[in-house]
């Protein structure tokens, strides 16, 4: 029956000192943490090595829930998936404790208020752009691949786009995409 602790931040600026700090107040002795997006369960390989690895009877701990999951569908599933396998889920920072039931039920509501900020945050966010593209300042990314050299290798190098992928480390359906923007059509699998 131990403890074992879960931090995440979104971005890698960010620091995990302070979720580590109170996981380990809490008991824990083993933080697994993470730097990425909690928006998506995909990708977050130390939740998941927490998740394969908690037993019956073990608690897994955060400081608070938004930090486990930021959708209440991925925190249905996480909880749904922890309670199968006699595990409960508490946050250090927020009354929530899947081991009672005034504890789940808070616990459901904090889900209902995660998604609705996530949900907020997106709209604010698809607002801004709309209002920037009206302007004429928003014109979506850079583009990161060089098509005016792509075509300079094809006509004065005489690469083909394998030769091309490689010389300026980009994939190659990147350099047929950027090639058929300038209607050279190359039949795929050869150069």
């Amino acid at each position: 029956m131990a403890a074992y602790g879960y931090a995440r931040v979104s971005s890698l600026d960010q620091d995990l000192t302070i979720q580590q700090q109170a996981l380990r107040a809490a008991g824990c002795r083993v933080i697994r943490a993470e730097k990425i997006s909690g928006a998506r369960r995909n990708g977050r390989t130390e939740l998941q090595v927490l998740l394969d690895f908690v037993q019956p009877g073990d608690t897994l701990v955060v400081t608070r829930i938004d930090r486990l999951a930021r959708s209440l569908k991925d925190l249905e599933d996480i909880v749904h998936e922890l309670k199968g396998r006699g595990v409960t889920l508490r946050a250090t920072e927020q009354p929530v404790d899947t081991g009672t039931a005034a504890g789940k039920a808070f616990l459901d509501m904090l889900g209902v208020f995660a998604e609705f900020e996530t949900n907020l945050r997106r709209e604010r966010q698809l607002e801004g752009i709309a209002l920037a593209k009206t302007r004429g300042v928003y014109r979506g990314r850079k583009p990161s691949i060089d098509a005016a050299e792509i075509k300079r290798l094809r006509e004065q190098d005489g690469l083909g786009p394998t030769a091309i992928a490689r010389r300026l480390g980009i994939g190659r359906a990147s350099v047929y995409r950027a090639l058929a923007g300038f209607g050279d059509e190359i039949e795929h699998g050869r150069g």
